[in-house]
């Protein structure tokens, strides 16, 4: 076993010690097919008013712009579904990515400790962090990590597990062995996802136009919400799973083991009216770690409000 071998195998199983569910190894390069895709879906608007979208095109599909000298993308898969559910069916819903606490922090910890780790066993290496933050196309880097196939409502789907989980990522100037194993689509003939998509999101197997998503509406959209909209929420509040929900391949869904996305006590009891009547207050002390801290209160009032009233 050669070097590259080596620190291959000891990367994988240290991320798997964190708690990692998988990890993928890739050769850092040009993204070439992804490069059309992401210029067609900026050109027909599909980001919305994601403004960020359009920024550092370039980077977004060569991370040797991010990392200088890069030659590896280390991409890495982290459970997070949850069997726990609100315990008022009428209440608002959230997405159950957003059950505990922020996974922005939580894998950036993770990251920066795997990092710190290859620094200590394997040698002075340059490398980056990324959770969600900053523009690289994440969902491309785990399909060439042999990780899992992009599904029809446009999710990272693995074969044993489904799709509840976040995609982060490492680059590094280390050269590593690729796996080099494009994992075979397996969606076939099934539309689920399109066809329980409330808001028609999915206009066509693995595109969805951002616009029209309720995660968008609910998170990303910072004005008024459209009255085309009204009706169509699906009583999300935060977020939305209803393309995961129905996917047959979540039947292999794992409850997930990390304490800190374990769900408050006050988030799965609170009832509609609780919902309806929370204060600035108490937004800010039960969400203070939370994702939904990203709406602030007055988005999420904005959301309740819309949904219910």
């Amino acid at each position: 076993m050669n070097n590259a071998e080596r620190n291959t195998q000891l990367i994988k199983i240290k991320a798997k010690e964190l708690g990692f569910f998988d990890v993928g190894f890739s050769k850092a390069a040009f993204l070439e097919t992804e490069a059309p895709r992401l210029e067609k879906w900026l050109s027909n608007n599909m980001h919305g008013k994601m403004a960020y979208m359009e920024n550092h095109f370039d980077k977004r599909l060569d991370p040797r712009l991010l990392v200088d000298g890069a030659k590896t993308v280390v991409s890495l898969l982290f459970n997070y579904y949850s069997t726990q559910k609100q315990n008022d069916t009428t209440a608002p819903k959230i997405s159950k990515y957003a059950y505990g606490n922020d996974y922005h922090d939580v894998l950036k910890a993770k990251l920066h400790e795997l990092l710190i780790w290859i620094r200590e066993n394997i040698g002075e290496i340059n490398g980056r962090a990324f959770v969600d933050s900053a523009p690289i196309l994440e969902r491309a880097w785990a399909v060439k990590s042999g990780l899992g196939w992009i599904g029809k409502n446009g999710n990272l789907i693995n074969k044993g597990s489904g799709s509840y989980y976040f995609l982060c990522e490492l680059v590094l100037d280390l050269e590593l062995i690729p796996d080099n194993l494009l994992a075979t689509n397996h969606c076939g003939t099934c539309t689920k996802c399109i066809d329980a998509c409330p808001t028609q999101a999915i206009v066509s197997p693995t595109v969805v136009d951002g616009s029209k998503c309720i995660s968008y509406y609910t998170i990303e959209l910072k004005d008024a919400l459209p009255m085309e909209a009204k009706g169509k929420l699906d009583n999300w509040m935060f977020g939305c799973d209803v393309c995961q929900d129905v996917c047959p391949w979540n039947r292999f869904a794992n409850q997930n083991t990390e304490p800190t996305f374990a769900p408050s006590k006050e988030l799965l009891n609170y009832t509609k009216q609780d919902w309806m009547e929370i204060t600035e207050d108490v937004f800010k002390t039960v969400f203070k770690k939370s994702p939904m801290r990203r709406t602030k209160y007055n988005g999420l009032k904005r959301n309740i409000d819309f949904i219910i009233n």
